[in-house]
């Protein structure tokens, strides 16, 4: 494997550029994040309670993470490329059926059918693996994710804005016009990475114990789900905080909700500057514990009395900068772990962190009640960015006990 592949832009006989690399997985964080300004809305068109039309990050986060553990085998056994372009279409078909949903039951379908933009995400990773060795994955990983984090910095703020000028159905409009430009690119641009398919499904299932019986994968599996997952229960809490507690505006919330992206940025841009210099476990951890110290920390803020805006929402851009940290580096571990299933890890390690992020979402949403102000979303953020920790040390005892395995 080449450490400097060839690349040509919309020459789909190469790998693919960069840019279609960031456009694509962007997609998938700004379909989840550019819509939450607009639960509140969204909730009173429908005549339904909050914690219903919440379910649209629940449900969505929730069946993307059983979709990844579908999509990592099946681009490794039919190609990034097909996988990819088959996903993008039913999610601008999706996009399209959240715009003219007539109840809340059917926008939910259809925004659970847009959860298969997750092939964005589990593809972009993989496709970064088959292109690059494991500490150049690291740092290009890195690097990717900062730009991508812009879109979830910016994603709610101008989905805040869009609702007040045009209403929330303009958003999936925004939505279905961006699959379709992300379809163009793929088919263009996106040349196929994955040079040793496997010729069936069954080769594939006989070689998953190799995978799952490794504690190098679970322990950076774990580190990244739960650091995921504090990120996770943030979106689905912060909007009612930003609303109930802070009483913000779609627009105002959109921008704060913004915060942990500023933070991800950085890590990211850290993680790109020093990964092959200190090694992805450091990395992990000391972004994890950034992580705990951004739950942490709002937490005695208000109790001595400094509830305001600015020491919840400033805190938490701590918890995106552990994130931008964390991510890369435990997902290039896990996907290193056996190089010839980095498809199917991308998935399943996918599927953990968003699978475990809907259910954190979930359980912020049914806490956070009348009254609740933002305490039970802190405890979660707090106690799974210490799972996190956990994680990794566990992998640097593992490695250091027998050896890598």
């Amino acid at each position: 494997m080449s450490s400097k592949p060839t690349v040509r832009f919309l020459d789909r006989t190469t790998p693919p550029h960069l840019f279609t690399l960031i456009f694509t997985a962007a997609m998938s964080s700004l379909t989840m994040n550019m819509f939450l300004p607009s639960l509140p809305s969204i909730s009173e068109y429908f005549n339904t309670e909050y914690r219903v039309i919440q379910l649209a990050l629940t449900l969505y986060l929730g069946t993307s993470g059983l979709l990844q553990i579908i999509i990592g085998p099946m681009s490794d056994r039919f190609g990034r490329r097909n996988v990819l372009i088959g996903g993008f279409v039913i999610f601008s078909f999706a996009s399209l059926g959240c715009v003219f949903a007539q109840s809340a039951e059917v926008f939910l379908v259809f925004r659970v059918l847009q959860a298969s933009i997750a092939v964005a995400m589990v593809l972009s990773r993989a496709i970064v693996r088959d292109m690059v060795p494991q500490d150049q994955a690291a740092s290009m990983l890195g690097y990717i994710t900062m730009f991508i984090a812009i879109s979830p910095m910016v994603s709610p703020a101008i989905g805040g804005f869009i609702d007040e000028a045009f209403g929330w159905r303009a958003i999936f409009w925004c939505l279905f016009v961006a699959g379709l430009i992300a379809i163009a690119l793929i088919w263009a641009d996106l040349g196929e990475t994955n040079t040793h398919q496997s010729s069936s499904f069954s080769q594939q299932f006989s070689e998953y114990p190799e995978l799952l019986t490794s504690h190098r994968f679970w322990g950076y599996c774990g580190s990244a789900g739960f650091a995921t997952g504090a990120f996770f229960a943030y979106l689905g809490g912060a909007p009612f905080i930003g609303v109930e507690v802070f009483g913000l505006s779609p627009s105002k919330l959109g921008y704060f909700l913004g915060a942990p992206a500023l933070g991800y940025i950085f890590g990211n841009f850290i993680t790109g500057r020093y990964s092959m210099r200190f090694g992805a476990n450091k990395m992990v951890l000391v972004g994890a514990t950034i992580g705990g110290f951004g739950a942490a920390i709002p937490l005695v803020l208000f109790n001595l009395g400094f509830g305001t805006p600015l020491a919840f929402f400033g805190s938490v851009t701590l918890v995106g900068l552990g994130n931008g940290m964390v991510l890369p580096n435990a997902t290039s571990g896990m996907l290193s772990v056996r190089p010839h299933l980095a498809g199917t890890a991308s998935g399943l390690g996918g599927a953990l962190m968003t699978g475990g992020g809907g259910a954190l979402a979930a359980l912020a949403g049914v806490m956070l009640v009348p009254g609740s102000g933002p305490y039970p979303l802190l405890w979660i953020m707090l106690t799974t960015s210490s799972l996190s920790v956990v994680s990794i040390i566990w992998v640097v005892l593992r490695e250091k006990q027998v050896g890598i395995r």
